[in-house]
Formats: structure tokens, C-alpha cells, sequence
């Protein structure tokens, strides 16, 4: 923010310098400036211009001819012999600024050996860098050398494994602390980052058979917190890593955890963040609740989760053994990732090392906060992509990690993603990127911006279809709780039902959204919002509890049977309820706990979803990755515009599946003889001519049995 104090200087480009004088100093006026360096030299600066920008400040454009040097401490004095020391400020955002300083290898951060450790900044506008150094309760500090492309260097002999460190960086004339970006891990709650051995977390290269297309996947939405923190469960540490994986009598007696989310049949879990975040404290976690978009260090684990927050090792040992548990139960690991914003800007690392260069920012000192957390990153700058990228290659290569789902994607640039998708993918043969397209409103060019309306420029990459949520269940905001959807009573959006049981890549009742259904992750439920029973139980008052259970199931039905990829949410296969709570995000455990007992009570839709997914893999033809096959294969019909028949035939399958929103019985007469693969949750494979559509009904037909 500028326009703050009574006098202030900004560079923001090569040969200009931007200064406010506010109207409380001299009337804000000023006749001449000069530049001053750290040797006392002194130097005129030309006004440009003058100009009155608001009731307090007048705005000065000042040029000058001398090449600065980068990181040099300079001050802008007025005519009163005043000075204010001149900040780096918008020279960051020039692409001459990328192009002095971009720096190539990715040898950032701490590089240990047994023999030696060596340390590099990258801190272009700092003057100088100093590592302060803790072995045990000994301090040392170091001074760092500056090297080109405003890299500092340091190199300790001796092994330092345990030691932890943190950064001086002297910038603007202040020295601010700050802990090391680059860094793996660090002690409790993120003040210091330590120096460890990254060969002692270990995951075993339990790699599962490549899946043959994105579409074959089946993702399962999960907090880590939430899974294990419902007590009496027989979970020995509930709520970290270790809980969700813990396999005991008592575990096995409950079916949690791990093994129940396993018995579903899903293909990945998608874990919300689990890379550190500011709002729980790691040695208190009963403090605070929160479910973890708050970031901190891009490249670390959240320490709450682990049992012994207090041993730098834990967090990543814990979480390596839970994703080497997982493979060896066939199921994958996504991670939630949330680089769209910081927790907070101004103690936040990526600032404090290079100020402004990390967050979008105009030529008025104005962050962008299409966020709403105040500040979002800036991925067009070279070293924030690459940043980005080598924070990726190292979680998937040192964790095995099986995809990425970016929290506001459409805050970050098109070219990063497509760059992180393809370093995964060249490490994974099938890895999954996928997030939020919402087009946010920064300064990100909207041509730029990784969002659905850019979605043809990355066609690799998934995003969350809010259409299919909307058409399938109803407007999702408490405000709109009341408006239904197709499956829950709205039999205006049939149309629209076939566009997106084609994943919204066909233009039937609306304009195509994606190129091929391998771009749409196809929800009805997420972490957000209300849960589809709670909304069932504002928009469906007027039903029984038994017809707002078979509406449920209705829409599971159509994620999982839907073209395109599909998203459970945890809970939602039993109904999953937060008592009309939407925005959950600090609710606490009562609230968010995983509720095995109403798992229990309501199992009969749990095995409904099973069902479903068997399904799903059974039958290639409910998994097209491309919009041709969608176009040649499917097609569709209706009894009275009201009951939707979704059928598809290729030269391998001949499907039909049924839905039924209405308190009407319908008759239907195949002509010929199918398969009865489900009805009302019972997978029968009964040979049948005609069948009688029940109300609130979903049917699934098939030639074959399975194929």
C-alpha cells in the first residue's frame, strides 16, 4: 500500500522512481529530488511529472540516467534535505528484471551432505544475507556471498543434520528474519527451517498399474483430521497421518480409516491440504480447528498431523509411510494444493526474501485479491513458476505422490500449470492435475489465467464443473439453498441433465464447457458449501427422509455414471450432514468428524455407492475420454419429458441408465432383452424385457453383465 507515511520513494522500473509527499510535509511540494548511495554520491533526478492524487498526497514520476545497482541501498532527498530510503518496488515486474535475474538450477535451499551443507538464496534486491545457525542451544551466524543472478551462497563444513537455520536479509534498509523458502521442513509452527537428511524418508516404489485414461479414476475427498477424530473408534493417535492408516483389532472392528475408505472401491483419495498452514498450532492442534487453506511453507508438512510434532522428521516419515500404505492398498494419492495465496503476506517467506516479486501487484503498489486473503501469487514471474514447478517435482518424487488438485487454479497462469503437469507427468505416467477454473478476477490476464473459458489451451488439465453441480443438485449458496436441481425435483433442467452426463462437452441445453469429458470433474458435493443432504433438507422439505435418501442417491448415481471423472466428497455415501452448517472451515470436531455411526445407520446407501463404483469399472462405456466417442455413442431419450433415459451403444456395450425425479410410476418396454444391472440399490443381473420405473428411481440396464 502506498500513500502511508510522509514521504516515500519507489522504483519501478530501470529509470524511474515513483515518489508520494503527503500534504502534511511542506504542503506535499518539492521542488527538485536527488538520489543518494550508500557512499554518500549524489545524483539529480528529473521530474517528469507532478500531479495531485488524492486529498493528502501529491505523486512525483522522477527519471535518471545512471545504471543501479541491484540490491544497493539507495535514498530519494527533496529539496528540505528530507530522504526516504528507495524501495524496490514494480522493477520487480518487468520482464528485463526476469531476464537479468532468472535463475536456471535447482540447486535452492539447503543441499546436505555428511561432508558439508551448502545454502542458496535467491534474493536479488537484497543488500545482504545472513544465516543464523543453531546447533543445539550454540548460535552461529554466517555471512552470505552474493553471486550473479542475485543468488547468496553459503557453505558450512561439517554434518549439520539436525541443526536448524533462519535468514537475515537485509532489504530496504531493515533486516527482517525469515525462515528458508526453499526449505523441506522445519521446527513446530514454521520458525525455523532444519537441516535434515532426505534419504532417511523413504517411500516405496509401490507403483500401481498405470491407469489407461484420467476418466478411470474416482476421487474421494478427505481431511486427514476429520477421518480419525470421532471418538471410541479404537484410533491410537486420532487425527495425524499415522491415525488414518492405524490397523488394529479395534480399527478393523469399526471398519475406519484407510480400510474403509478402501472398501468403497474409489481409485484416489484426494487429501485437503496437508502441506503446512498457519491456523493450528502444531504442539496445541486441540486449540484450533481449520481445515488447512492458509499456507505457510509450500514444501512442508503440516506438523499437526504428525504425533511427535516436535521431531522435524516426523511429519515426513508419517506421511510417507500413510502414501506407501495407500499404494500398497491400490489406492493413490492426490494432495490439495493451495498456492494461490499466503496466510500472511508480510511475514510470509517468498516477501521477506524478494518483496513483491511472489504476489501480483500494480503499478500502484495494489495487491491483487481475487483470493480474498489480501494478496494472490504471481505465476507469470519466472522464478514464482518455477518455483511452483520444483516445489511439485520434489513432492511427487520424494513422496510418490499421484496428482494435484490446485485450490482458485484460475489465479494461476496457464503456462505453470501446463509446466507442472508435464514435469508429473513425466515422472507419473498418469498423473492427475486438476482444480478450481473459476476465472478470478486478478491481474492475471484473462487470456492467461488457468480457467475454465482458457480450458482448450490446457487440455490436460481437469477442472471442477460447477454446471453439473448446479444442474444435478441445485444452486449451492445458502442464499439459493431453496433451488432445486434435476435429481432433486426440477424437471425443467432435463436438457441440461444430458449436457452433462456427457461432461459438458456436447452442446445439448448449453454451450460446450470442455473439449472432451477428461476436463470436467463431475461433484455434487465438496468440502464447501452445504452438503447435499442438508441441502435436500431445505430445497426437499415438503419429502419424507425416505424420498430425499433416494434423491441422494440419485445424484451419486449421476457422478458415477456421468462422462467425465468423478468427485465424492467423505460422508456423502451415507449422507454426510453438518446440521445446516455451510462454511465449515473452523467449525471444529464435533462438527467435521467423519461420523462412522451414521455410516452404520445408513449403510444401505454406502453399499449403493459401492454398487455404483463396481459399475463404473466394469463398463468401459461410462468412461469415454474423448468428445468423439461422446458424440458417436450416446444418446438420449424421455417418457413425458420428465423421466431421462441416458443410453449408450458401441461396438462393445449397449447401456441404458434411468432416472426418475418424480412421485410418478413409469412403464417402459425395452423390445428386447437386457440385463437388470441395479435398481434401488440392488444389483440383481435378472434377464428383463420391461420394467416398471419406480419413483425416485435409478435403473441401470446393460446387453452384458459385465464389460
Amino acid at each position: 500500500m502506498r500513500g502511508t507515511t510522509l514521504f516515500e520513494a519507489y522504483l519501478d522500473d530501470y529509470h524511474k522512481i515513483v515518489v508520494y509527499m503527503s500534504k502534511d510535509s511542506y504542503e506535499g511540494k518539492s521542488s527538485c529530488f536527488y538520489l543518494r548511495d550508500m557512499e554518500g554520491k549524489i545524483v539529480s533526478l528529473e521530474i517528469v511529472s507532478c500531479k495531485e492524487i488524492s486529498t493528502k498526497y501529491y505523486q512525483y514520476i522522477l527519471t535518471f540516467q545512471e545504471e543501479l545497482q541491484m540490491g544497493m541501498e539507495y535514498y530519494v532527498v527533496n529539496e528540505y534535505a528530507r530522504s526516504t530510503v528507495l524501495e524496490y518496488a514494480y522493477i520487480v515486474k518487468t520482464k528485463h528484471f526476469d531476464e537479468m535475474y532468472a535463475y536456471e538450477n535447482h540447486d535452492l535451499g539447503c543441499v546436505y551432505q555428511k561432508e558439508s551443507s551448502t545454502f542458496r538464496l535467491w534474493a536479488p534486491t537484497a543488500y545482504r544475507v545472513k544465516l543464523e545457525l543453531m546447533r543445539g542451544t550454540q548460535i552461529e551466524m554466517y555471512e552470505m556471498k552474493r553471486l550473479e543472478s542475485g543468488i547468496f551462497l553459503l557453505e558450512i563444513p561439517g554434518d549439520l543434520e539436525g541443526a536448524s537455520y533462519v535468514y537475515f536479509i537485509r532489504i530496504h534498509g531493515l533486516w527482517q528474519e525469515s525462515v528458508d523458502p526453499y526449505g523441506v521442513v522445519s521446527t513446530a509452527n514454521s520458525k525455523r527451517s532444519v537441516i535434515v537428511d532426505m534419504s532417511k524418508v523413504i517411500v516405496p516404489d509401490d507403483s500401481l498399474p498405470p491407469l489407461q485414461s484420467v476418466c478411470d479414476a474416482i476421487v474421494y475427498e478427505m481431511h486427514i483430521r476429520d477421518m480419525t477424530s470421532q471418538k471410541a473408534i479404537g484410533v491410537t493417535h486420532p487425527r495425524t497421518f499415522q491415525g488414518f492408516i492405524e490397523e488394529n483389532v479395534e480399527t478393523n472392528k469399526y471398519d475406519v480409516g484407510l480400510f474403509y475408505v478402501k472398501s468403497l472401491g474409489v481409485t484416489h483419495i484426494q487429501l485437503m491440504p496437508v502441506l503446512d498452514f498457519g491456523s493450528v498450532d502444531d504442539l496445541h492442534p486441540d486449540l484450533f480447528y481449520n481445515w488447512g487453506y492458509d499456507p505457510v511453507q509450500f514444501r512442508c508438512l503440516e506438523g499437526s498431523y504428525a504425533v511427535h510434532p516436535e521431531d522435524p522428521y516426523a511429519p515426513m516419515k508419517e506421511f510417507a509411510q500413510l502414501v506407501a500404505t495407500c499404494h500398497r492398498n491400490g489406492l493413490r494419492v492426490n494432495l490439495d494444493v493451495v498456492w494461490n495465496h499466503v496466510y500472511d503476506l508480510q511475514k510470509h517467506a517468498l516477501q521477506l526474501c524478494v518483496p513483491n516479486y511472489y504476489f501480483q501487484m500494480n503499478e500502484h503498489g495494489e495487491f491483487s485479491n481475487a483470493s480474498y486473503c489480501g494478496n494472490d501469487i504471481d505465476s507469470t514471474r519466472k522464478m514464482c513458476s518455477k518455483y511452483l514447478v520444483d516445489t511439485c517435482i520434489h513432492l511427487v518424487k520424494h513422496y510418490h505422490i499421484d496428482g494435484f488438485r490446485f485450490d482458485l487454479m484460475g489465479i494461476l497462469d496457464i503456462h505453470t500449470i501446463q509446466n507442472i503437469y508435464e514435469a508429473c507427468k513425466h515422472i507419473k505416467e498418469d498423473f492427475m492435475v486438476y482444480g478450481e477454473g473459476w476465472h478470478m478476477p486478478s491481474y492475471v490476464p484473462d487470456d492467461m489465467r488457468a480457467s475454465i473459458p482458457n480450458h482448450e489451451r490446457i487440455p490436460h488439465i481437469a477442472h471442477f464443473n460447477d454446471r453439473f453441480r448446479d444442474i444435478v443438485k441445485g444452486k449451492t449458496d445458502c442464499a439459493q439453498a431453496h433451488v432445486k436441481g434435476f435429481c432433486s425435483g426440477e424437471l425443467s433442467y432435463i436438457e441440461g441433465m444430458k449436457h452433462v452426463l456427457c461432461g459438458s462437452c456436447i452442446a445439448i441445453g448449453h454451450e460446450k464447457m470442455f473439449d472432451n469429458p477428461s476436463q470436467s470433474i463431475n461433484y455434487v458435493e465438496c468440502h464447501d458449501n452445504l452438503t447435499v443432504w442438508d441441502k435436500l433438507m431445505i430445497c426437499c422439505q415438503e419429502d419424507t427422509e425416505e424420498i430425499r435418501r433416494k434423491k441422494h442417491e440419485m445424484m451419486i448415481a449421476a457422478v458415477l455414471l456421468a462422462q467425465g471423472i468423478p468427485f465424492l466428497h467423505a460422508g456423502q455415501e451415507f449422507a454426510r450432514t453438518k446440521h445446516g452448517m455451510a462454511n465449515t472451515y473452523q467449525a471444529g470436531d464435533t462438527i467435521n468428524q467423519l461420523d462412522y455411526d451414521r455410516r452404520n445407520q445408513w449403510c444401505d446407501m454406502v453399499e449403493h455407492t459401492k454398487a455404483l463404483i463396481e459399475i463404473r469399472k466394469a463398463y468401459a462405456c461410462l468412461r469415454y475420454n474423448q468428445e468423439v466417442q461422446v458424440r458417436s455413442n450416446i444418446h438420449f431419450e424421455d417418457i413425458d419429458g420428465k423421466v431421462l433415459l441416458y443410453k449408450i451403444q458401441d461396438q462393445w456395450n449397449d447401456m441404458i441408465v434411468m432416472f426418475n425425479p418424480t412421485s410418478n410410476k413409469y412403464y417402459y418396454d425395452f423390445k428386447t432383452n437386457y440385463y437388470l444391472l441395479y435398481y434401488f440399490q440392488k444389483v440383481t443381473g435378472e434377464v428383463i424385457q420391461n420394467v416398471w420405473i419406480e419413483p425416485y428411481a435409478t435403473i441401470i440396464v446393460s446387453k452384458d453383465e459385465r464389460r
